[in-house]
């Protein structure tokens, strides 16, 4: 995969998504960021993150034709591609906030953000945007935050850790098409924070209420046990999850 290493833009997903045009017979191609004036994160979010420090870059990958149906499996697929190159660098206590936070000993480390280029045939590429917090310490405002440094006190290769990211995401999204849809959400599912655990949730009226993960549809929506044996799903418009 071809990488691109540029010093400040607006935003990876925004700059990657340029190279592609109009078929999906091309290369995929790998735009890492210094910098990033203009970050964007889940429900419309800013992601912002110290220059030089941090990973932020974005992925233009191909698809055959995959089927719109299947856009949180690409999604689950990436979450748990993330999860086990950090896992494999030994960062403790690693999992994923639905939809596709990721964090560490309950600190946000890291989110990614999927936008799709869909045609009449289908999903026919996707712009995969990652950006993890590796080597700042220091998060003003931001309690909840975290990074690899802080979790483990130690400093990281960012050009290093970039290829693992790369090497695990492509092999898995060659998978993709060929894997099981049960077994891509049964994975996602064990490594859900406060799965089967009685958590806190706010919908968008801003009511409040508890509820008890167990899982998630294949569209994506997270399904909640609510009473005993009473069970919803939400998509993620309608609830948010509280720590």
């Amino acid at each position: 995969m071809r990488i691109i290493k540029v010093n400040a833009i607006e935003s990876t997903n925004s700059f990657v998504r340029k190279f592609y045009e109009g078929n999906a017979n091309f290369d995929p191609i790998c735009v890492r960021a210094i910098a990033q004036t203009a970050g964007r994160g889940q429900r419309g979010s800013n992601w912002e993150s110290k220059a030089g420090e941090n990973l932020t870059f974005s992925i233009l990958y191909p698809q055959n034709k995959l089927n719109i149906s299947r856009h949180f499996l690409l999604s689950a697929t990436i979450s748990l591609s993330v999860l086990k190159v950090l896992q494999q660098i030994e960062i403790p206590d690693i999992k994923v906030k639905w939809p596709n936070d990721i964090l560490s000993a309950k600190q946000k480390i890291g989110g990614i953000l999927i936008e799709n280029i869909v045609k009449t045939e289908g999903i026919v590429a996707s712009v995969i945007g990652i950006g993890l917090n590796v080597n700042q310490d220091n998060f003003n405002q931001l309690p909840q935050a975290g990074s690899l440094k802080s979790v483990t006190k130690k400093s990281y290769d960012l050009d290093e850790l970039l290829l693992r990211f790369i090497a695990e995401i492509e092999k898995a999204l060659k998978k993709l098409n060929s894997r099981e849809s049960t077994d891509i959400l049964e994975e996602y599912a064990r490594n859900m924070f406060r799965l089967n655990v009685v958590s806190s949730f706010s919908s968008k009226e801003g009511e409040k209420f508890n509820g008890i993960i167990r899982g998630v549809t294949t569209e994506g929506k997270l399904n909640l046990e609510i009473e005993d044996a009473v069970f919803r799903t939400y998509d993620l418009k309608e609830i948010k999850l509280l720590y």
